[in-house]
Order: C-alpha cells, then structure tokens, then sequence
C-alpha cells in the first residue's frame, strides 16, 4: 500500500511544479528530502528523567528512535557542561517521512488552539522550512495523562528545491496550511 501523500506528490503535485517553474526534466521538481524533529529538553541538565520522557514521546510521535544530542560547549549560566544530554532529535525519510508529513497536515495542526496557518517566513534561503511546535499534545499518540511537562520542538522539512519559493510551493501543494 502507498502512502497517500507520496501518490500525490507523484500523480498532482509534480505535474503542477513543472508547468508553474517550467523545469525541462521531471527530475528537477523540487521534493521533501527528509523532516528532521528536534525537541530541546533544558531542564535535563538538573534531571535526565524528563530527557527519557522527551525520548519516550518522540518516538511515540515518529515510529522510530531518536538520538540523543549532547551539549557542544560549556555555559556556567546554564549548569552546563559540555558532553551532557540535552536533548532528542529524529531524522525521518521514505515511508515514514511522508507518514508523519500527511499526520501533522491532517491531524495536528487543525488541533493548535486558534489556528490560523503557520508561517511562510520561516524559510532559510535554500529552500528548507522550520515549524515551531509550542506543545506535543496536538498529536493524537500523545495521551494527554502521560504527559509531565507540556514541551515544544521544533520540526524541519529539508527540500531539494533551490529557493524558498519553489519551497513555499512545494509545501502548499502537499497541502500545508500557510497564512493568507
């Protein structure tokens, strides 16, 4: 069985980047290279439970396990030392990219209180986009009586596409809910 998501990139949105940028080969069309979800745990420098939860939830949300990030450098201010944990990230790609892709724009992100779209500014120049999650309860894996401590990650889509725009209409057409 095929991802939904993936049939439609395949069967309408490539078809509509082609004739919209004019690419001379199919293989120039701009696609989603992998979604990388980070989730930043701070307050696991005092207690490494919360960082066990953290990674509990992201591979909950993700299907797969995340990798532990550790701090590059020392900062007193922050009880910091370098080499200790402080956070969780997971790399999707394939199947499981396109999954999680067509959950968080079916699923989750209507569930955001007051939502109007999210952002077409957070693009970085070369193409790729970052979306910021202020909680993880908007998945429906998450049991709302599991959860300790309501925590925000962030979530990059990494494009093949060369500029934001041909970006910015890749991810309208895989059907993200940008501000009018």
């Amino acid at each position: 069985m095929a991802n939904r998501l993936k049939e439609k990139y395949l069967n309408d949105v490539a078809p509509k980047l082609v004739e919209q940028f004019s690419y001379s080969s199919i293989m120039q069309v701009p696609k989603v290279e992998k979604i990388v979800i980070n989730m930043g745990v701070g307050d696991a420098t005092g207690n490494a439970k919360n960082l066990d939860k953290a990674v509990d939830e992201l591979t909950l949300l993700s299907g797969q396990k995340p990798v532990i990030t550790k701090a590059k450098k020392s900062i007193a201010g922050f009880r910091l030392r370098e080499g200790m944990p402080i956070g969780a990230k997971v790399t999707l790609r394939g199947e499981r990219m396109y999954e999680f892709l067509d959950k968080l724009i079916s699923v989750s992100l209507p569930r955001v209180r007051d939502f109007q779209g999210i952002s077409s500014r957070s693009f970085d120049g070369r193409g790729n986009y970052t979306l910021g999650i202020k909680e993880q309860l908007i998945f429906p894996e998450i049991s709302y009586d599991n959860v300790d401590k309501v925590r925000g990650m962030d979530i990059v889509f990494v494009t093949t596409a060369k500029t934001d725009e041909e970006s910015h209409a890749l991810l309208k057409e895989l059907g993200m809910p940008f501000k009018k």
